[in-house]
């Protein structure tokens, strides 16, 4: 590995974990796609409108792209970090070949792309279990619309190729940013979605392991310059519970202790999950969903899937190492996230406070909508 070198700018980024644009949330933009769906009990994207509707009232529809993104627009407008990454948990398409056999598929429809630019998103991870829910031409079409927009992509591709790349942001300092996209099957992804030599599909392994933490060092290793920062995009895990299995864990420390990976971005969990701080790099394990379409669907409710984090760390120049970690909790209702009121702000400080104690991490307030996640 490369001795770092860098230009000296240290760098603070958005992340955060499943954007789901598509569904009953691409009903309700400018240029909604057929409402048809597939699954067991509901035909009708609709429906899920409806749902959300009979729990906190009527959504004026259209509204525009800005709307979904609510207070989290200012928040970015504030903070204005180097770079914004988020795990984009639909396709872009107005395909209708759905894979079968599949009991939940999303799609948002090409015309409402700008629902990403007004949060002027730079990557969209895209190794989860949903990129190919509307089949091949879908994932195409997704990525084809999204790199037409500037947005750049990681973790899918044409072939096996394609899907390993790595995203590359320029910093302002000079410096890169370096997305690395990975699934496991664990979090839903079928091992059929697989990109090969000659096939389209996502960057897909069976499980975490040693060889696989040692195959993405590899190729850390052959993309990585002096001064480059390097992110692990995962998708894996279980949607419901806050325990981290000991191979998540000990894949985590591998990529860090001996594969050149500067933090680790971790999704699939319907709820923000705990967070480490090992040897000197970020681990979130599980960042939870940041804008879903799951208001008025039963179930689940003690883990208030409703809340949700944007997450800001920032790195330092040459080594990646974390400096500061800030989180700005919000709440997704009518399709849209707004700051979180105070008596949820300390539902999550204490539920965030008690996941990563073990890690010897306390979770304190900075400001009133800010946490921060500090030894």
């Amino acid at each position: 590995m490369n001795e770092p070198s860098s230009s000296g700018t240290d760098c603070t980024l958005f992340l955060c974990g499943d954007v789901m644009t598509g569904r009953a949330v691409d009903q309700i933009l400018p240029c909604p796609g057929r409402a048809q769906l597939f699954e067991p009990y509901v035909q009708s994207a609709l429906d899920y409108v409806a749902l959300a509707e009979a729990i906190s009232g009527p959504v004026a529809r259209p509204v525009d792209f800005e709307y979904i993104w609510g207070d989290a627009l200012t928040e970015l407008d504030a903070l204005q970090p180097d770079a914004r990454i988020v795990n984009l948990e639909t396709a872009i398409t107005s395909a209708d070949d759905h894979w079968p056999g599949k009991g939940i598929h999303y799609r948002m429809h090409p015309g409402n792309i700008g629902a990403l630019t007004a949060a002027r998103i730079d990557c969209c991870v895209l190794a989860n279990n949903h990129v190919l829910d509307w089949g091949y031409a879908g994932m195409k079409e997704t990525l084809e619309v999204l790199h037409r927009a500037g947005i750049a992509t990681a973790g899918a591709g044409c072939n096996a190729t394609e899907a390993a790349e790595p995203a590359a942001i320029r910093l302002p300092g000079g410096d890169r940013l370096l997305i690395f996209a990975i699934a496991f099957e664990d979090a839903g992804v079928p091992a059929a979605w697989a990109a090969r030599a000659a096939q389209p599909g996502v960057c897909v392994f069976a499980a975490p392991s040693p060889a696989v933490a040692d195959h993405i060092g590899e190729r850390v290793s052959a993309a990585k310059r002096p001064g480059d920062i390097v992110i692990l995009s995962v998708h894996w895990g279980q949607n419901w519970g806050y325990e981290i299995p000991l191979e998540h864990r000990t894949f985590a420390h591998r990529l860090i202790e001996r594969c050149g990976v500067d933090l680790i971005h971790g999704h699939s969990s319907h709820h923000p999950l705990g967070i480490e701080i090992h040897r000197g790099k970020l681990v979130l394990y599980g960042c939870g969903d940041f804008l879903n379409d799951y208001e008025g669907i039963e179930g689940y409710g003690q883990y208030r899937g409703d809340l949700t984090f944007m997450y800001f760390p920032t790195l330092e120049a040459g080594s990646g190492n974390l400096l500061r970690l800030a989180l700005k909790p919000l709440q997704i209702r009518r399709f849209r996230v707004r700051r979180a009121r105070d008596a949820d702000v300390a539902w999550l400080r204490q539920t965030l406070s008690r996941e990563v104690q073990e890690f010897g991490l306390v979770v304190e307030h900075a400001a009133q909508d800010t946490l921060v996640v500090r030894r």
